[in-house]
């Protein structure tokens, strides 16, 4: 096994420690592995205006020689892929097979927007003899980029390489729970050549990290991914300073289960991804609404495959799930299944902590849930699935639509007719259709309502890191 690596900020070009840490552990042992420094007040401001300092250099970089650094660092990412998954499974838990498989989607965000960044074209507009009116893109200026514990490794590319690409530096602060994954893609861009300042790496108290840095003036775009509550308050800090904002918030995917699919492929497929990740994914699928007629067989062979699931430590072979990544969320999960117990639902299996050691959840199942049950309200980011029976596609979508999500939602079917009544009405930023893939490189990721606002990939995600300047310019005085 790699040694997990040497926690540290960097800034500056520069790694630091702070006098102050706290730990990291090992989600399946319980275990220190190791201790993350926490920044100070003058660690804030000096990443601050290191960032300020990267973007006059980084601006002016032509974009041919952007996409070289960052195709760079992508390359030396995947040559480390084993040693990076290694850190990933320890910190987070996630079978060290899917934690392979996020370093690589990781590259390929970079490598993406590394294209992108040499065709963030503008315009002209057609005018009169002697006048051009050309619209012009330029970077934004320094973001601050906030990711998440789920995905410690793809969802710090997301938003670094949307940052690059288009011209501007970034400060990241990574998830205090999952650092080594940010600290690994650090090492690569500082290793490939970055200048200095262009991308720096801070962790700490997040409350006062994103209190103390959003209100900088330098700050121009905020491009965070978490919590629909903490959202809301960031995007209150930063409208106080007209700061932009891109976020990728909470989900509570709906999956639409029609009477015409084949029904057990489509269980099948449901429960080996709900249990990806241990549940802990935005767009994990979790409440499925299915046709009554075809209920019973899809309840069983969902529940047949779920209770399969082997769940484990992920460092070990064969391992599908492995423990939660914080303790925290082992009683969450646990109240949830409480109280939809309580109100009547069915539990087909799962529903409680596995053993005392390591912060394993068993793969649940719950049908026949009432919609007042919270967790028909509330995302459980775990390995819970809510399954339910429906009379008619309109009593599915009008029940997937229910909440005030609405990130990704998921349909099974092969009438033409169901797929284009769902994609007009289902409300979410990503549908998908007979596949739970819910977005690459190269499509657009966001929600609607209160799943975020912006979008992150495709050719539209470097839009959020642009300003738009109308430039008119005629060939005399008039």
């Amino acid at each position: 096994m790699s040694t997990y690596p040497d926690l540290k900020l960097y800034i500056g070009g520069e790694w630091r420690k702070t006098p102050d840490d706290m730990p990291v552990i090992n989600p399946a042992t319980e275990a220190e592995i190791a201790r993350l420094p926490r920044a100070r007040i003058s660690d804030l401001d000096d990443a601050l205006a290191a960032a300020q300092d990267g973007f006059r250099i980084w601006r002016r970089t032509a974009p041919r020689d952007r996409a070289d650094i960052m195709l760079k660092a992508a390359r030396i990412l995947r040559d480390r892929q084993e040693e990076i998954a290694q850190s990933i499974t320890a910190e987070h838990g996630k079978p060290l097979s899917q934690a392979r498989l996020e370093v690589i989607r990781g590259c390929e965000f970079i490598e993406w927007d590394a294209g992108e960044a040499t065709r963030t074209y503008g315009r002209v507009i057609p005018s009169g003899p002697g006048v051009r009116y050309i619209v012009h893109h330029e970077p934004v200026g320094v973001v601050l980029g906030l990711s998440p514990w789920n995905f410690p490794m793809s969802q710090p590319c997301r938003k670094i390489a949307g940052a690059l690409a288009t011209g501007c530096s970034i400060i990241l602060k990574a998830a205090e729970e999952t650092p080594a994954g940010a600290l690994h893609i650090i090492q690569a861009f500082h290793d490939a050549g970055l200048p200095a300042g262009v991308l720096n790496l801070v962790f700490g108290d997040p409350a006062q990290i994103s209190d103390h840095l959003i209100r900088q003036d330098p700050v121009r775009l905020v491009a965070f991914t978490g919590s629909t509550a903490v959202g809301r308050h960031l995007t209150t800090l930063a409208s106080e300073n007209m700061t932009r904002v891109l976020m990728e918030l909470g989900g509570h995917a709906p999956v639409i289960v029609c009477e015409d699919t084949d029904v057990e492929k489509a269980a099948v497929t449901s429960a080996i991804r709900k249990y990806r990740n241990a549940g802990q994914v935005c767009t994990s699928p979790t409440r499925f609404f299915v046709h009554e007629s075809i209920f019973d067989r899809f309840l069983e062979t969902f529940v047949k495959r779920a209770a399969a699931t082997v769940v484990g430590n992920g460092m070990e072979a064969g391992v599908e799930m492995g423990p939660l990544a914080n303790e925290r969320r082992v009683p969450a999960l646990a109240a949830l299944v409480a109280d939809a117990r309580a109100k009547g639902a069915n539990i087909l299996t799962g529903g409680g902590r596995i053993g005392n050691k390591g912060y394993f959840f068993e793969p649940t199942v719950l049908a026949n849930v009432p919609d007042h049950a919270n967790v028909m309200q509330e995302e459980p980011f775990g390995p819970l699935a809510v399954i339910n029976p429906v009379a008619s596609l309109d009593d599915a979508i009008a029940r997937a639509n229910a909440v005030p999500f609405g990130l990704a939602a998921y349909g099974f079917s092969n009438r033409a007719d169901y797929i284009d009544r769902m994609t007009d009405e289902v409300e979410a930023g990503n549908i998908s259709f007979n596949t739970l893939e819910a977005s690459l490189p190269e499509t657009p990721f966001g929600g609607v309502k209160s799943s975020g606002y912006g979008r992150e990939g495709g050719t539209e995600g470097l839009d959020n890191y642009m300003n738009v300047k109308n430039v008119s310019h005629s060939m005399k005085i008039i």
